[in-house]
Order: C-alpha cells, then sequence, then structure tokens
C-alpha cells in the first residue's frame, strides 16, 4: 500500500493540474495505478412535472433515462457549474462509493485547482477518523470553499470538530446522520466558542441527548457568527431545550469569563495610548512606553486635555469593522450568500466578551445570544415544559426592541414539530404569535425538511 502511495505522490508531482476536472482525475487516476476509475458527469438539473401529456419517448430517450436510474449504483463524481464553461465548477458531489487512501490523494491534487469550487458533499463514503486529517488538509488548499456536507460517514471516534477550528473558513457545515453522540458533541460546543466563519450547521439525525446539547448551548455562549442550528431527529428533551433556550436571554458570566473580559477591556484601554506614545516619538529615542505614560498621570489637568482629542481619534476607528460587521450579517440574511473567491472576507465580530453588560447580585450579565435565528429541534422529546422555557427567552428578547448589537435581531424561526407538545397547547399559541410569519430561512429550512424525508 506504501508503494500504491508513493507511486501517487510521484506522478501528482509531475502532473500539472489545468483545472479540468474531467481531464485531470482520471490522468491522476492512471498515475496512481488505479483500476476502476469513477467517471466525472454533470449532476442532473432537478425535474419538475410537465402540465401538458409528454410525447411518446423515442427508443434513445428510454434507454438515457434508464442509464440516468441505474448510473447512480456506479461510482461516480458528479459536478455542477456556474456556466457553460468547464473550469467553471462550483460544487463536486461524491455519492455512495468508499474513498480510499489513494483517491484521497488524487483529489487533493484536483479540487484545489477548482477555481471556483465552493461547495464539496460526501455521502456513504466510508470516511474513517485516519483519513479526517488529511481530507480538512486537503478542503484548507481550496481558498473558496465554504460548504462542506459530510453525511452517513460515522466515525467510531469524535473527530468532526476538527473541521471547526478558529482557523476554519467554512460557512455551511452538515453532518447529518453521522452517529454523532454527547461526546462528540462537547467537542463541537468547544469549536463553536472559538469559531467566527460558521453560518449554519447541521446535526440532523443523529444521537444527541439532552447531554450533548446542553454542551452546544455552552458553545453558543460566546458565539455571535451562527445564523442557524438544526438538531432535528436527535434525543433532546426538556433538559437540553431549557440549556439552549438560557443562553438566548441574558445570562452570567463565569468566573473565567469575568477574568478574560477584564483582560480584554484592559486591552482596548491600553492599546491606543501605546500607539499614540510609539507616534509621538522620535524614532532615535529608546526605551518602554512606561516611562512616557508616567509623567501623564502625575501632571494636572493640562497634560490630560491635549491627549483628549488624540484618544477620541484613536476610538473612532473601531466603529467602522463593527458596522461592517453588521452589513455583512444582513447581507447574509437575504439568502443571497454565493460567496465567490473573489469576494472580501467579511470583518471579525467583536469578542462576545466585550458586549454592553449590568450587574446583578454581584454577577456580570451578558444580554445573551441574539445572532441565532434559526433552530430546529422538531422530532425530538420536548414538552410543554421545554417549551415554556423557549417562550421565556423570546418573550424577553422582543421587549428589548432595539438589540445592543446591530444586526442581532434574536431567533425567528423555531421548529418544534414532532414533539411531545399536544397542538392544543396556549403556550404553542402565544410563541407562534411572536414568531414573524415569514421567516427569511423558511426557503433554507424547507430543503432541508425535503432532505429528512428523503432520508
Amino acid at each position: 500500500m506504501r508503494s500504491v502511495g508513493r507511486k501517487a505522490e510521484q506522478g501528482a508531482e509531475e502532473y500539472q493540474c489545468t483545472g479540468l476536472l474531467e481531464q485531470d482525475f482520471p490522468e491522476l487516476c492512471a498515475r496512481a495505478g488505479i483500476a476502476g476509475v469513477p467517471k466525472v458527469t454533470l449532476r442532473p438539473a432537478a425535474s419538475f412535472p410537465a402540465d401538458e401529456e409528454p410525447a411518446q419517448p423515442t427508443l434513445t430517450e428510454v434507454l438515457a433515462r434508464i442509464e440516468r436510474k441505474y448510473g447512480r449504483f456506479q461510482p461516480c463524481i458528479q459536478v455542477e457549474r456556474e456556466q457553460e464553461e468547464p473550469r467553471s465548477v462550483r460544487a463536486v458531489f461524491l455519492r455512495g462509493w468508499k474513498i480510499e487512501e489513494e483517491m484521497l490523494g488524487v483529489l487533493g491534487q484536483c479540487l484545489p485547482a477548482l477555481a471556483s469550487l465552493q461547495a464539496v458533499h460526501l455521502w456513504k463514503v466510508g470516511l474513517t477518523e485516519r483519513l479526517l486529517p488529511a481530507l480538512a488538509a486537503l478542503l484548507a488548499r481550496c481558498p473558496g470553499l465554504r460548504t462542506l456536507s459530510l453525511e452517513g460517514n460515522p466515525l467510531p471516534e469524535p473527530a468532526f470538530h476538527t473541521l471547526m477550528g478558529s482557523d476554519s473558513t467554512l460557512a455551511h457545515l452538515s453532518l447529518r446522520n453521522n452517529g454523532i453522540g454527547d461526546a462528540a458533541a462537547r467537542l463541537i460546543g468547544q469549536s463553536l466558542s472559538s469559531n467566527r466563519s460558521l453560518l449554519s450547521l447541521v446535526l440532523s439525525f443523529n444521537h444527541i441527548s439532552d447531554l450533548g446539547a446542553g454542551c452546544l448551548a455552552t458553545g453558543l455562549r460566546l458565539n455571535r457568527s451562527l445564523l442557524s442550528l438544526s438538531l432535528a431527529n436527535n434525543d433532546v428533551g426538556d433538559a437540553g431545550a431549557a440549556r439552549l433556550a438560557e443562553v438566548l436571554g441574558p445570562f452570567a458570566l463565569t468566573d473565567a469569563e469575568v477574568v478574560e473580559r477584564r483582560r480584554l477591556l484592559l486591552a482596548e484601554v491600553l492599546t491606543p495610548k501605546e500607539t499614540e506614545g510609539q507616534s509621538e516619538r522620535p524614532s532615535n529615542l529608546r526605551g518602554s512606553a512606561a516611562p512616557d505614560k508616567l509623567p501623564a498621570a502625575k501632571f494636572g489637568k493640562t497634560p490630560a486635555k491635549k491627549k483628549e482629542p488624540l484618544q477620541k481619534e484613536a476610538r473612532q476607528p473601531k466603529k467602522p469593522p463593527e458596522l461592517r460587521a453588521a452589513r455583512g450579517r444582513d447581507a447574509k440574511l437575504s439568502g443571497q450568500e454565493k460567496l465567490s473567491p473573489e469576494a472580501p472576507d467579511p470583518a471579525e465580530p467583536p469578542n462576545p466578551l466585550l458586549e454592553e453588560a449590568r450587574e446583578h447580585q454581584g454577577s456580570v450579565v451578558l444580554p445573551g445570544n441574539r445572532a441565532l435565528l434559526n433552530l430546529n429541534l422538531s422530532r425530538n422529546r420536548v414538552t410543554e415544559r421545554g417549551l415554556g422555557a423557549f417562550l421565556a427567552a423570546l418573550e424577553g428578547q422582543r421587549r428589548e426592541k432595539k438589540p445592543k448589537v446591530p444586526g442581532q435581531q434574536g431567533l425567528l424561526c423555531l421548529s418544534l414539530e414532532k414533539n411531545r407538545i399536544p397542538p392544543t397547547s396556549p403556550a404553542l399559541a402565544r410563541l407562534q404569535e411572536l414568531l414573524p410569519p415569514q421567516d427569511p430561512l423558511a426557503k433554507a429550512q424547507g430543503q432541508e425538511e425535503e432532505q429528512e424525508s428523503g432520508a
């Protein structure tokens, strides 16, 4: 096996990819000695029933229809293009055939050469925890990649959280039907705390219980980028629902979070002064910035008045990034979030620990997560008790009409279908009154429900 891998590596070094997947993939497979090379085909467009009676199909059309129907059982790579140009591949689909180490090495050469690649879908490809790091390294070399779907690839040990590190650029991640339990959910929750790029996360059709939902809720405390989270078809009950509802409203910081908040506030105050001292000091002088600040603290009010306009000027540049971040988030909510490789990355949102806080009974209280817009908990074990927790959280968000952070509107869609809630529940009727009738994520949710019914 090592000789085969070495042969594939040598062939990859000799061959320079052209960006044409139909040409590069078979050539690299041949150089790697892979037999039975899957065919690269265009993904068929969605067909809709015609209004009028279709004409009698010819023999050629019948044969083509049979080939399309049963061709899915043969290993192939389906692609979607932005245009007719063969180099404009925007999405790659691998479905139902196992990817070995040699094949992953070939894909590691082909996919980064696709300049327009935005999405990779891997469904039941026999992914193992040994190959997952290689897959993550492959995806990191695709600069325009924003969507990754790994469905039907259960791992014996939790490792999916490695795809959600702080350096990840993925905006959409689907991990449906991967056998994810509470141990994996705990690691995913830890990754959510530091992730700043992920907009939607699908964890439906897994084995996440109240414990795992609580770990995900912990990750949402300090996450302000995730807009949509799906936990449909899991094992979440009232305790997990209460933990998720808790982060939607005001919550007290832990001792460690208070210490980190103070450190960030101190750094925010000291950074402009250090920058100012460096700009005023001639380049030929040596020494630290501390001596320059000591006289200003000891002398009277005159030096403070002179430095006051400079401090304001130093603080003003902090506002535009927040505005740009708000505009970027509002743009994503419009449903037109096709990110192109040429599009500049949105400004990094401010640290949630720096949000406006209040003191209550000796604790520092943050306003809560208002960035999450869509939460899908359908087909779980939530009763009216868990519903009451969400109702209290939503009423608290609605009482605060104007969000303290621009662009954070609060939860707009909460799916609780097929739970243990009676349809005649007054709390359910009140919840439906609080939620807007037209949800901006309804289209995405409808697509997900179609996928769930087809699973």
